[in-house]
């Protein structure tokens, strides 16, 4: 995995009791989930942006690369 993806992969959380504890975008109360939903229900990039000024870009990045690492069965490491 290269620099790029380790930073990307830096702002998707897991906190316990936070959501369930399932995995967020930086600490907030916004699942990694919740971005796949909205890109999935044909929402573009700069909708989502729009529609929840919280969020960057990397965020939406950072969600899409986190589900493909889940897919793969790729072990992330989360190490503080």
């Amino acid at each position: 995995m290269d620099a790029t993806n380790n930073l990307l992969l830096e702002r998707i959380t897991l906190v316990p009791g936070l959501m369930g504890g399932k995995p967020t975008i930086r600490g907030m109360r916004f699942p990694v989930s919740d971005v796949l939903e909205l890109l999935s229900s044909g929402l573009t990039e700069t909708e989502i942006l729009e529609q929840h000024p919280l969020l960057e870009k990397e965020d939406i990045k950072a969600a899409l690369l986190y589900a493909s690492f889940k897919l793969k069965n790729t072990v992330i490491i989360h190490a503080s």
